[in-house]
């Protein structure tokens, strides 16, 4: 079935539809997970190759200062920082995001060393709350300890025993957006530091991490930022912690001079001092070019571009009487979420297999959720009215009853 003429004009309207030329997707496939892991760039694939064949191959070790190899980490992490509000030497790409969530965590409890409190939502993406758990086993609870409530709890929760809010942006399951700036501005009033997790709002959405007064903050390079899988993560600290953070992880490469191999560890200027061990410059390189997909994109643009698709697709669903099973987990208000909608259903993995059979590619969410992720760059108004038609189509046929999609693999 053709989509509706209004659907086609929105494609035609669309100031970011020819950004979808710069990807590498499958063809006759609706990617719709990219809040998981983001497709390949045209730009990314041709220069790792380079990079390969011409700057390993040949330039061997020489390429870290000939090349700049040296420098990625803080390159890649200013082109980071202007699509997080940030002002550049904030920003520093490396490791991943539960190692760079225990740098700055350490680093938050060191300064507001007074209290021992870590306040985070019940429901807040695992490995954050894992990586305050295992903290709190290593310094023990009187140097460390995890709080975790629900969201309505949190401001009532923020008194002057905590040292930190630690908080995701976007949640992972249901896309709930938090209101940063007032949250940031609450706890500040408290005395309490803040970490943000950006791994699901980070090139989705408008950020501004410096407008909000943010203390650190940490993100994902392999969702929306299309790095590739396992690519480095990122983390942002205010330059007005600069001089008195520190953390525990004190490789040669966050040294202040690492190649004069000094016995005692002394920590490097500002966002160096995050680093830990040797970069991998394949993954760096990978994002670097990665992120040139996002030259010349207004970042309000891709919002607005991003709200459109959602509000398209939740308008299929409620408008279907076919797929009335399917509770909206996602705030219906679009200034509420991130970029993606959640609905639960009894059948939920069973339909996502069938759904990315038929190659509209989602994502699962035990216990029972469905996840549907709009990334404005690569999806068009088409994509999402025919991902609705394919939901449809197999709900009404019954077709995930079939066994072949109810077997389970590692990755879900």
């Amino acid at each position: 079935m053709a989509a509706p003429e209004s659907v086609v004009s929105f494609d035609r309207l669309d100031p970011l539809k020819l950004k979808r030329d710069e990807f590498l997707l499958p063809r006759d496939t609706i990617y719709m997970d990219g809040n998981s892991l983001g497709p390949l760039t045209k730009q990314a694939k041709n220069r790792v190759a380079r990079v390969v064949q011409e700057q390993w191959g040949n330039d061997l070790i020489h390429s870290w200062n000939k090349n700049y190899w040296i420098d990625l980490p803080l390159n890649v992490g200013d082109t980071i920082a202007a699509l997080i509000g940030a002002e550049k030497g904030q920003v520093i790409a490396c490791d991943s995001t539960s190692v760079n969530l225990f740098k700055v965590l350490a680093s938050a409890l060191k300064i507001n060393s007074q209290r021992h409190i870590v306040l985070s939502q019940r429901d807040n993406f695992p490995t954050d709350l894992y990586m305050v758990q295992g903290m709190s086993e290593f310094l023990g609870h009187e140097a460390c300890q995890l709080k975790s409530v629900s969201e309505d709890l949190l401001l009532e929760s923020l008194d002057e025993s905590v040292a930190v809010l630690m908080l995701t942006q976007v949640n992972f399951r249901s896309g709930r957006l938090h209101d940063m700036q007032s949250l940031t501005k609450r706890a500040h009033e408290k005395g309490v530091l803040v970490i943000w997790d950006l791994a699901h709002s980070a090139g989705a959405l408008e950020i501004h991490l410096d407008q909000c007064e943010v203390d650190f903050a940490v993100g994902c390079g392999y969702k929306y930022l299309n790095g590739g899988p396992g690519a480095p993560a990122f983390i942002y600290a205010a330059k007005r912690h600069h001089r008195d953070m520190s953390q525990p992880l004190s490789g040669w490469m966050g040294h202040a001079r690492p190649f004069e191999f000094e016995h005692d560890y002394r920590a490097g200027e500002a966002m160096l001092r995050f680093l830990a061990g040797t970069p991998n410059i394949l993954s760096l390189v990978a994002l670097d070019a990665a992120l040139e997909v996002f030259n010349l994109v207004d970042m309000a643009e891709l919002r607005a571009k991003s709200v459109g698709l959602s509000e398209l697709f939740m308008s299929c669903v409620d408008t279907s009487p076919s797929l009335k099973d399917f509770a909206l987990l996602s705030p219906r208000n679009k200034l509420e979420r991130g970029s993606q909608l959640a609905y639960s259903h009894p059948h939920a993995f069973a339909i996502s297999q069938a759904l990315i059979a038929h190659k509209v590619v989602v994502d699962f969410r035990a216990p029972n959720i469905i996840r549907f992720g709009f990334t404005p760059l690569y999806l068009s108004y088409q994509d999402i009215w025919s991902a609705s038609q394919m939901l449809i189509k197999i709900v009404e046929e019954q077709l995930y009853l079939e066994p072949k999609y109810h077997a389970r693999g590692k990755v879900t």
